[in-house]
């Protein structure tokens, strides 16, 4: 039998799961702290104990979907493009779990929303994987391994079928990846 501290801790991730899946869905604005407890199958008062509001639910959530890149980006870019051939082949393996894959919905539903905290919009500044990109696309391009043009705009290429993966994935978890190395071929020099 579970302990009350495993309990709670499995009812957080639960409220964090519905609370992710209605915010990709109907967005942060829609949604209002009663729609997250009907679905967490909870009172709003019990909602309470766990997240003081929605915005702390909402930024909890961000906080964990800046927490995948962080560790992502942390990887060895000693060669860029092995890099982004063992970051795409993990994402790729990541997004398997509907979580992560909604994750990446969300995350990139937030770069675009005026409705978030100061808080979140900080966050979001302070760990943009586009920029943090382009430093290595333009190492690769220095050492012939990653096609010439714009950085910036190859990151975001790059990205973008990241993303775009993520969402037809979150969508149905039965859509099919493609290979880690068709998503490489966006960026690697021929």
């Amino acid at each position: 039998m579970a302990t009350r501290s495993e309990q709670k801790e499995k009812r957080r991730q639960d409220i964090l799961a519905v609370g992710l899946d209605l915010f990709i869905r109907k967005g942060y604005a829609a949604t209002k702290i009663s729609d997250i407890a009907k679905a967490a199958n909870m009172s709003v008062g019990l909602l309470f104990h766990y997240f003081e509001s929605k915005e702390k639910l909402y930024e909890e959530l961000i906080k964990i979907g800046i927490s995948g890149p962080e560790m992502i980006m942390s990887g060895d870019k000693s060669d860029p493009l092995k890099f982004f051939e063992a970051t795409t082949m993990n994402i790729l393996e990541y997004v398997k779990d509907p979580f992560t894959a909604k994750m990446f919905v969300l995350m990139s539903q937030a770069m675009y929303t005026d409705s978030d905290s100061e808080n979140v919009r900080e966050m979001l500044k302070q760990n943009n994987t586009y920029l943090q990109s382009t430093a290595l696309i333009e190492k690769g391009q220095q050492n012939g391994t990653i096609r010439e043009g714009n950085p910036i705009a190859l990151s975001i290429a790059f990205w973008a079928a990241i993303q775009g993966i993520c969402q037809a994935v979150a969508v149905d978890s039965n859509t099919p990846c493609p290979l880690s190395e068709w998503i490489v071929d966006i960026i690697k020099k021929k």
